[in-house]
């Protein structure tokens, strides 16, 4: 049975921040940068609390929609060190409104329970597979606003993306480096110890077989990228196949699971 999301650690802390969120994505036009900066590090402060709370918890609930709204909280880390070092990017409304829905889903749908298990190495293994799925969505932002820039700049008129579309090839490349790297390491981790850390061998189940498709198309892009050049909208379309299918392998089945099949075992 699923705990009411409202009476789960952390539900008002959950509601906080998803006010917090909003305060940035409503009041869009009526905030100056400094007042909507601000209001989108708060949210940030909550979130994190949120799951650091929940997760911390006993016993922590885990599933597809944690797992969101810890990656969308590493999406606004990796934008938070990004301002430092690159000011004139915007894209804070677009993820202060993804936070909090991704907050709102969470608190709907808590997860399951995560049982106490045998290997110490088990919380490693799903930091990694997490932190691959942050870095992949931070892939997709920033392919996202290449793309937009591309675009404006073939119809003649400036970039909104406060960021030069040379820049953002380069760091969109770097996080798919980033996250293809993580991701191996997880997938061989799986692979090589899933007996270790889920009392199983591997299974060619949903799960495993939408990561290693993921792992292989983001591998022939890096190699195209290397050998060929590849770039633009063949890059980009390849990027979102990518991020699709490692969003399908975990939280796609997780989501089957729960909703829609209703098992939390």
């Amino acid at each position: 049975m699923v705990p009411t999301p409202f009476f789960l650690p952390g539900g008002l802390l959950s509601l906080a921040a998803m006010v917090a969120y909003a305060v940035p994505t409503l009041g869009m036009r009526r905030l100056s940068p400094v007042q909507a900066r601000l209001a989108l590090r708060c949210a940030w402060v909550l979130h994190g609390l949120t799951l650091a709370v929940t997760l911390l918890a006993s016993p922590a609930h885990f599933g597809f929609a944690p797992a969101l709204s810890i990656t969308a909280w590493l999406m606004l880390t990796v934008y938070a060190v990004e301002q430092q070092l690159f000011p004139q990017m915007r894209a804070r409304w677009a993820l202060a409104a993804l936070g909090a829905a991704s907050v709102a889903l969470a608190l709907v749908f808590p997860g399951q329970p995560m049982h106490v298990q045998a290997s110490a190495w088990l919380p490693l293994h799903l930091a990694l597979g997490i932190a691959c799925y942050g870095l992949f969505a931070a892939a997709v932002v920033h392919a996202t606003l290449m793309s937009q820039a591309e675009q404006r700049m073939r119809q003649g008129a400036e970039s909104d993306s406060g960021m030069p579309l040379l820049l953002l090839e380069r760091l969109t490349f770097r996080f798919v480096t980033a996250g293809f790297i993580l991701l191996t390491a997880t997938l061989l981790a799986g692979w090589l110890f899933g007996e270790q850390l889920y009392g199983r061998s591997w299974r060619w189940n949903h799960k495993e077989v939408f990561s290693v498709l993921s792992w292989g198309v983001f591998a022939v892009l890096l190699l195209g990228r290397k050998r060929f050049g590849w770039r633009g909208h063949h890059a980009v379309r390849m990027i979102y196949a990518g991020a699709l299918l490692l969003l399908l392998a975990y939280v796609g089945s997780r989501f089957v699971m729960e909703v829609m099949l209703h098992r939390f075992a």
